[in-house]
């Protein structure tokens, strides 16, 4: 497990982390801003990604950034973090095909050499052209 994501912060502890009164927190939840895991009595447990995700929320309406707007927003933060993700796949395919195209082009090239045969061990036969 990613100990970043390990749920640790009861609703106060995280609110004074954030920096941000608990029902805030509530008010994010609702919103789907937020999804706290939740121990089996469900009482909310918040890791430190939770933690870091506030205090991202926190910047962004701190800035005038609407409820909404930062929904928004995080949505497409994840999307370019996906993306960047599927890049780097993309080249690292990229790779490994460039790196196979040019072994088979040296692969082509030794046989070439191995089937020419030299000039000079050849047998060539020389016509003369009648006059």
């Amino acid at each position: 497990m990613d100990i970043d994501a390990r749920a640790l912060y009861v609703i106060s502890v995280a609110a004074e982390l954030a920096g941000v009164h608990p029902q805030t927190l509530r008010i994010y939840e609702r919103k789907g801003l937020l999804a706290p895991a939740r121990t089996s009595g469900r009482s909310r447990r918040y890791s430190d990604r939770d933690i870091a995700l506030l205090r991202r929320i926190q910047e962004l309406t701190n800035d005038g950034v609407s409820l909404a707007g930062v929904q928004r927003i995080l949505a497409l933060e994840d999307d370019l973090v996906g993306a960047r993700e599927r890049i780097s796949e993309l080249e690292a395919g990229l790779d490994a095909l460039q790196r196979e195209a040019e072994q088979r082009v040296e692969a082509a090239h030794r046989q070439y050499r191995r089937d020419l045969v030299p000039v000079r061990s050849s047998v060539v036969a020389r016509f003369e052209a009648r006059r």
